[in-house]
């Protein structure tokens, strides 16, 4: 769990003019391993990317992490705070 956080951590800190902003909550469902990040408003468009390619490619390395038991990972990126 902890690998998943810093696994995300590590790739979006130096994507962002504010990386002290940077937050992200575990939320734990029946099914699932929710990751909320939620950045510096400034910031939503670096993470999101045009047309949503720097998402996409986040979530895709996120996705690949396997964890223990059959939870899956879903990381859900936040705009405003």
């Amino acid at each position: 769990m902890t690998d998943v956080k810093e696994l995300v951590l590590t790739i979006v800190s130096p994507l962002v003019s504010h990386p002290d902003h940077v937050e992200l909550a575990i939320v734990e469902s029946d099914d699932f391993m929710e990751y909320n990040l939620s950045v510096h408003p400034d910031d939503i468009g670096r993470i999101i990317g045009k047309q949503g390619r720097v998402a996409k490619a986040i979530r895709t390395l996120v996705y690949s992490v396997r964890l223990e038991g059959t939870k899956k990972v879903r990381l859900n990126i936040l705009d405003g705070k």
